[in-house]
């Protein structure tokens, strides 16, 4: 600017960046950029839950003329009650800042027809921007390993919130310059600065879709037949280790997780259901016995109907009346009575290490939250009773997962492998990056563990006039199968509940394990027992066949003398 004064003149200049800037805080609007949430994939790539494109809907309380009429308009297209919008909307300050709050979201994953529905309104203040909705496409499909996130998109339950940190990725944020007043809108030309989100990493699981589909529906339908009943099931692939199903019943929609007739349907039993497992702990006993030469598969001896331990009487539900019995016999017709003598010969410190070495006492860290630990009875707690119950599997708390990998290192030649679920992560940009590699340790030679499963085959096939074996409902026509039943107890809090749980636990084909199947089913009245073998040889039959295992057409499973002479 040019000023005449007299005979000279001066020239005066300003600082116009400076001035331009003044006050420009006042002027920005910030707004989040959400960061798309990686997906949870089955093994082969196929969606168990991801994220689909939606809007979010976002006020500027600094803007909205009319917070209650504002809310009332929007409230019956978001399904948000008036109140609360109209709280979200009220003006205030950044805490600890006097800077007025620019930004508050007004609901998260609204489907894009509603948001074009809420910008023709042309509410002052109000906008939407790009967003996601989390879908899961088989609703109750391994519902209880996935769970679920918040509106937010945080993991609340399962494999979502366990990995929430995978998948979930780094919000982004755009500052723009914004007209004043009725002028709210982004200023062409005007300061504008934006962060990109950081998408998060998907989770590739071992869960084979189609297998956990068909568990589910057999575990459903048949503990149906069973009043009041939890079950659980889990498919492990030998020699890998990996979880191809983990099913538990009763299950919940887990697009809608709040519609549950109870919040412990959404457990996973597999991993949360502590039980006591009764007879199915036999063969970690007879296992450990042959390990330590205590016994081999020629081993005979008499076995009494009832043995007295600590002043309690042991009985064997099929009594042989004292005569002379193989172990393969005693398996068949699960004797506890054979069982417990072999124990005494074992000592109570081989079967406690050999009790650690199968994996029970400790979580197996699978990849699921909350998953307990169970209970070993310590050898210098044994009363005289627990010589007893610890042998025929009372006294000890397992999972059924920890069981089903304790028989998954049986049918791996007798390495134990940790049971998991994640088979690698994905990043954004498509990086693959395998699991961890899990744990592994040697529990019994190859030898025994093939001998024993040799013996185990007898619980599902021995069939004649000295009787029958407690596991022929869990054969599987065409497969050699080496398996056990169980009834046991549950305990929930610590505290045993009514009824019982019935179990088997088997695997095939017995030659060479390819698959090993668990089913437990409970029921305050009883009858689990009844419904496990026949869901188990459902189950199996599908693995087998989906995997196309051939049959064991010209490997028959062997004859077996129960009571030699």
């Amino acid at each position: 600017m040019r000023v005449q004064a007299g005979a000279s003149e001066h020239l005066q200049t300003v600082d116009t960046p400076a001035y331009a800037d003044g006050g420009l805080p006042n002027r920005l609007a910030v707004v989040e950029l959400p960061a798309p949430r990686g997906a949870i994939l089955d093994r082969s790539g196929e969606p168990l839950a991801h994220s689909v494109e939606a809007r979010y809907v976002f006020a500027d309380p600094t803007r909205v003329k009319d917070r209650f009429a504002t809310a009332r308009l929007l409230s019956p297209l978001l399904g948000v009650p008036v109140s609360d919008l109209a709280e979200k909307m009220r003006k205030r300050t950044l805490p600890g800042t006097d800077t007025p709050l620019q930004f508050v979201y007004l609901a998260r994953g609204v489907e894009i027809a509603t948001a074009k529905r809420i910008m023709e309104l042309d509410l002052a203040g109000i906008n939407v921007h790009r967003d996601e909705r989390r879908e899961v496409p088989g609703g109750d499909l391994a519902a209880n390993l996935i769970g679920f996130v918040s509106q937010d998109m945080n993991g609340l339950e399962g494999l979502e919130a366990k990995y929430d940190d995978v998948l979930r990725g780094q919000a982004g944020k755009r500052t723009y310059e914004v007209g004043l007043g009725d002028l709210a809108a982004p200023i062409p030309g005007g300061y504008s600065r934006t962060t990109q989100p950081q998408p998060g990493s998907s989770l590739k699981l071992t869960v084979d879709r189609d297998l956990q589909f068909m568990t589910q529906r057999i575990l459903a339908k048949q503990t149906a037949k069973v009043k009041g009943s939890v079950g659980a099931a889990v498919i492990i692939e030998v020699p890998s280790g990996e979880v191809l199903a983990q099913a538990s019943q009763p299950t919940y929609d887990a697009a809608n997780p709040t519609k549950v007739g109870s919040p412990a349907d959404r457990d996973d039993a597999a991993t949360t259901f502590v039980v006591d497992p009764g007879s199915i702990h036999k063969a970690i006993t007879y296992g450990a016995a042959l390990q330590e030469g205590v016994i081999t598969p020629d081993t005979a001896f008499p076995v009494a109907d009832t043995i007295v331990r600590g002043g309690v009487t042991f009985r064997d539900t099929h009594p042989v009346g004292g005569r002379t019995m193989s172990i393969p016999g005693m398996l068949a017709f699960s004797s506890n009575v054979g069982t417990i003598e072999i124990a005494e010969k074992l000592g109570k410190d081989r079967l406690f290490d050999y009790q650690k070495r199968f994996g029970l006492g400790q979580a197996t860290g699978e990849g699921m939250p909350g998953e307990a630990a169970g209970r070993l009875l310590p050898p210098d707690q044994w009363s005289g009773s627990a010589y007893g119950s610890v042998p025929i599997g009372h006294s000890v708390d397992a999972t059924p997962l920890q069981m089903a990998a304790a028989y998954a290192t049986i049918a791996n030649n007798g390495t134990y492998v940790q049971p998991h679920l994640v088979k690698e992560t994905i990043g954004a940009d498509g990086e693959r990056s395998p699991a961890a590699a899990p744990t592994t340790r040697s529990v019994l030679s190859p030898a025994n563990a093939a001998a024993l499963r040799r013996m185990m085959e007898a619980v599902t096939t021995v069939d004649g006039p000295d009787g029958r074996a407690t596991g022929l409902a869990a054969a599987v026509p065409g497969y050699r199968v080496a398996g056990k039943t169980g009834t046991g107890l549950r305990y929930d809090g610590g505290k045993q509940q009514p009824g019982e749980v019935g179990s088997f636990i088997g695997m095939a084909p017995a030659e060479n394990p390819r698959y090993v199947v668990a089913v437990f089913v409970w029921s305050p009245g009883g009858g689990g027992g009844a419904v496990a073998a026949p869901a188990f040889r459902e189950m199996m039959g599908f693995t087998l066949r989906h995997y196309r295992v051939p049959p064991s057409l010209t490997n028959k499973s062997p004859k077996f003398e129960v009571f030699p002479r």
